[in-house]
C-alpha cells in the first residue's frame, strides 16, 4: 500500500482519536465549573505510526492488507485517574455512553501482566463521519493512574530499547517497582476522602473567583473608577483571607451590579 494511501485510511482514526480526546476533556471541564470532583484527571490519545502498525502487523503475522481489521488499538486514547477506585466509576460511565460502543474489556488491574503492567483496557466501536465516508471505529482506551502510567512509560521504553527481551536483572527491579506502585496507589486511597475535599474546595474557589473578576472586568467599562478600585480592593483583600462566605456575597453584588447596567443600557 502506497504512503498516501496509508495517510488517507488513517484520516477516520485521527477524527475518533480528536473527537473522543475533546468529549472527555469537556467532561473534565463541566465537573470543574460545577465545582465537583472528576474521576477523570487527563486525556490523551494517538494514532500508530505507519511503521509501528506495520510492525505490528509483522509481529503477529498479519498481512498487510488485513492490518486495519484486525488491529484493535491503531486509535489509542489514555484516561488519567487520580485513584484506583476511579478506573472503574470512569469505565462503568463509558459503558453507559450511547455514543459508544464497548466491544471488549480487559482488567490488568486485578490481573496484572507477568510483568507487573497494571491498566484497564476497553475496545470500543466509535462511529465519524469525514468529508467522504461514514465509518465505524475501533478505539483502544486505556484507564490507569498516574503512578500505573509512570511505570507503564517506564517499562515501554525499556521494551522499545531491549527489542522486548529485557535483561532479568531489570525485570526483577521492575517488578519490585509495580509493588510499589501498588503500595503508592493503595496510600493514596487511605486519604483520597481528604484529597477530593481538598481539591474540591479549591475548584469551588477558583470558580467563584473568576465569575468575580468577569463581572469586575464587564463593570471597568461602566461604573465611575472609584467604585471600581473599592470592588477590586474588597476583592483582593476577602480573596487573601481566604473568606468564601463573603467572597459570594461580592460575587452576588457585583453580579446585580452588572444586571443594572445593562437594564440602564436597554433603558435608553
Amino acid at each position: 500500500m502506497k504512503l498516501r494511501l496509508w495517510k488517507e485510511r488513517l484520516h477516520p482514526y485521527e477524527l475518533a482519536v480528536k473527537e473522543l480526546v475533546m468529549k472527555l476533556q469537556f467532561v473534565i471541564k463541566e465537573h470543574m465549573d460545577c465545582g465537583v470532583y472528576c474521576p477523570i484527571e487527563k486525556v490523551n490519545g494517538r494514532v500508530k505510526s505507519i511503521s509501528s502498525i506495520l510492525s505490528k502487523a509483522e509481529r503477529k503475522g498479519i498481512p498487510v492488507d488485513e492490518v486495519l481489521d484486525r488491529i484493535e488499538d491503531i486509535a489509542g486514547i489514555r484516561i488519567i485517574c487520580q485513584f484506583e477506585e476511579d478506573i472503574y466509576q470512569v469505565v462503568e460511565y463509558l459503558r453507559s455512553r450511547t455514543d459508544m460502543k464497548v466491544t471488549s474489556e480487559i482488567d490488568y488491574i486485578a490481573h496484572p501482566k507477568p510483568s507487573g503492567y497494571r491498566s484497564y483496557h476497553i475496545v470500543i466501536e466509535y462511529q465519524v463521519q469525514t468529508s467522504f465516508e461514514s465509518c465505524t471505529i475501533p478505539v483502544e482506551i486505556q484507564i490507569r493512574t498516574l503512578a500505573m502510567d509512570f511505570w507503564a512509560v517506564v517499562e515501554h521504553s525499556l521494551q522499545y530499547k531491549y527489542e522486548e527481551k529485557i535483561p532479568d536483572r531489570i525485570r526483577r527491579r521492575l517488578m519490585t517497582s509495580a509493588e510499589a506502585v501498588i503500595s503508592l496507589d493503595e496510600e493514596m486511597t487511605a486519604i483520597r476522602d481528604d484529597i477530593k475535599e481538598a481539591q474540591t474546595a479549591f475548584h469551588k474557589k477558583a470558580n467563584l473567583v473568576q465569575d468575580i473578576m468577569n463581572s469586575l472586568g464587564v463593570l471597568s467599562k461602566t461604573v465611575a473608577d472609584e467604585k471600581l478600585i473599592t470592588l477590586q480592593n474588597r476583592f483582593f483583600e476577602l480573596y487573601n483571607q481566604g473568606n468564601m462566605e463573603e467572597l459570594k456575597q461580592l460575587r452576588d453584588e457585583v453580579d446585580l451590579l452588572c444586571k443594572m447596567q445593562l437594564q440602564e443600557k436597554l433603558n435608553l
